[in-house]
Order: C-alpha cells, then structure tokens, then sequence
C-alpha cells in the first residue's frame, strides 16, 4: 500500500525513493509486524482465555507435566501471528505483485482450517478436532488453487520444473506432476510444522530461522544481477517475498514475547499449519523446494519420528521412540523443556547454513 502510495511521488521527493528499495520494505514489514504484535498480544490473549476459559485441551497420552504445567493455556495464538503479518505485508509490499497474494492466500488459507479446528477442539474439550482427512482435503484444495496460479505467473520452463541443489543447470520439467509435487510441498510443510509445535517456543523458532533464510534467497533470486552471479534461476517478481518473509519474522518475534516457557498463548493450528504453508508457498515460488527439505530439516525430522514410529508399531508392536514427535522422546528421557527447545533451535540454525551453502555451491 506505502510503495503503490508513495513510490510514484520519488521523483518529486527523494527521500521517497525509499520505498523502491526491497531491503528498507522488508525492515519496515518487520519492525511493523511486530509492533503489531506487541500491542495486539495482550488484548488478543484476554479476549482468548475470557472465551476459552480452560484453555486448550491437554493430550491424556502425551507427558505427564504437560497435564499440569500447560493445563488453562488459552490457544489460537497464531491469530495474533496471521493479523500482523497481513497488515504488514498489505502495507509494505508491492500488492500488484501476484506472488504476494499467493502466498498470503495460502497462509491466510490454512490459518483459517486450523482456527476451526482449534475452536472444535476448545469447544467440544478434546483433541480431535476435524476429521483428519477432510481437513487435509481441504489443504490440497488451497495448495491445488495456489499452485496453478503460481504456474499462471511464472515464466516456461520454470513454471513447471524442479530446480536440482548444487547443479546450476539441471531442471527437471515435471509437466502437469508439478502440482502434486507443489501440492506434497506446501501440505507437507504445513502438518510438519504442526507436529513441531507440542513445546513453549519450539515451533516459531525454527520457522523464523527458515524464514530468513527464504528472505535472503527470494530477494537474490527476484534480483536478475544477483541470480546471474550466482548462476541461479531467476524468477521475477520474487523478490518481493522478501517482505512477505520480513513481515512473517517480525509477527513471529512478537508472538515468541509472548509464547516463551512458560507460554502465556499456544499458536495452536492456527498458527503451525499458516506458518507452515507460508515457508511451502514461498519455496515453490521461488524454485527451491528441495532446499526447504534442507533448511526446514528440523521439521522433516519430526515428521519422519512420527511416521516411524507408527510404522513400527503396526508392523512389530513395539515402539522405536518413547513417544513421537521427537521432542516428546527427549521429554520423556528427562530433558527439560528448555532444553529441548534451544537444542533444537542449534539444529535449525545449523540446517539453515547448509541450506544457505547450496547458493553458492553449484
């Protein structure tokens, strides 16, 4: 809304030529996020825990101190997330950018199916919520529709290839597999992120640090001078996610003042399955979904946890972990919370600089 505003007055104002300029976007999507955060986050929390009143429901199976320590927690936390990422990026990025509204619909999108379940869950008291495969319906329908108008926009042969790590020229063109390729990416970032968030902190963590490093890659592969140096795809229009990413890192930061141990709100679905189709949009516009598997490992981690040990059990009875997700095994062998929390957030940043590397690796 500023750069559509303002930025047509530059010529006339100097100091206006500010909002040409991606880098100064992205700083004000941040800082503006956050403030938003912060001045909502009190009023969003009392208006949740008046309306909620016992908070979110505690698993029965899940560990012990969870029934005690996080029992009365309000959750639906993430709408706090979702509305300062939407006013800041309405407000700092360019809004004829089609990319933008890609990838705002399919978190916008996803915050909405995971802010029913989540009032399915505070109203009934359990934790079932919607039926699994209806809501995973639901997302493939968003990823489905989000996909074919990323396609709609992105120049041949991108618009339907796989673009390879470390080998600057191998595309593979996928054809029509693209969308469910798309599809795979944007649903399965999004449950992975939701199985990540059982602990205080330790889901937004991660995905700011994965967020950052889509900023960085969206802004120098949305800038042809910069893909072309380093001998990487260039997508234009791209880069302008640079600010959607800013937007997202500052509403995160706002939300972690808040959901530090102990949580004063959970993000709840929310939050997880928004946050998750965000980092699965930006990625597939930007031609760097394998890297996601990379920067985003802690998630894949947490997915596959889970995937083996009900595997196991079905085929053997017997279980690999204490308990899955993965967090719940370290919580379960004693570890403090905390602990579990910025180990794990050591991982994701140590995950991000190897994903960081495949730019500059080819």
């Amino acid at each position: 809304m500023l750069f559509n505003t303002l930025a047509q007055f530059a010529d006339q104002f100097a100091f206006l030529n500010l909002f040409r300029y991606i880098t100064f976007r992205t700083g004000g999507a941040m800082m503006t996020a956050l403030v938003v955060s912060f001045i909502c986050g009190p009023i969003i929390i009392n208006w949740l825990k008046v309306h909620q009143k016992k908070g979110q429901p505690i698993r029965e199976d899940g560990p012990e101190g969870h029934l005690i320590s996080k029992v009365g927690t309000p959750t639906m936390g993430g709408f706090m997330i979702l509305l300062a990422l939407v006013v800041s990026t309405l407000l700092w990025a360019d809004l004829r950018n089609g990319y933008i509204w890609a990838a705002l619909g399919v978190t916008v999108g996803y915050g909405m199916i995971g802010f029913i379940d989540d009032y399915i869950k505070v109203t009934r008291q359990n934790s079932t919520g919607l039926p699994g495969k209806f809501k995973i319906l639901l997302q493939i329908f968003i990823a489905v529709a989000a996909t074919l108008y990323i396609m709609s926009l992105t120049r041949d042969p991108l618009s339907t290839s796989l673009a390879i790590p470390f080998f600057k020229t191998v595309l593979i063109d996928l054809g029509w597999f693209f969308v469910a390729f798309s599809c795979l990416v944007i649903v399965g970032t999004s449950n992975a992120v939701n199985l990540t968030d059982g602990l205080d902190g330790l889901a937004i963590g991660p995905v700011m640090i994965a967020t950052a490093v889509f900023a960085l890659i969206a802004y120098v592969i949305g800038n042809s001078v910069f893909s072309s140096y380093l001998q990487l795809n260039y997508v234009p229009g791209a880069g302008e996610l640079s600010i959607f990413c800013g937007a997202l890192i500052g509403a995160g930061l706002g939300f972690l003042w808040y959901n530090a141990p102990p949580a004063m709100v959970f993000m709840g679905d929310t939050g997880s399955l928004a946050m998750g189709g965000a980092l699965g949009s930006v990625a597939v516009i930007t031609k760097h979904e394998l890297v996601l598997a990379i920067v985003g490992g802690l998630f894949v981690l947490e997915t596959v946890s889970v995937i083996v040990q009900v595997i196991s059990f079905k085929l053997t009875g017997k279980r690999v972990f204490a308990m899955a997700p993965l967090h719940h095994h370290f919580e379960k062998k004693g570890w403090a919370e905390p602990t579990i929390v910025i180990r794990f957030w050591i991982i994701a940043v140590i995950l991000a600089i190897a994903g960081l590397a495949t730019l500059k690796l080819r």
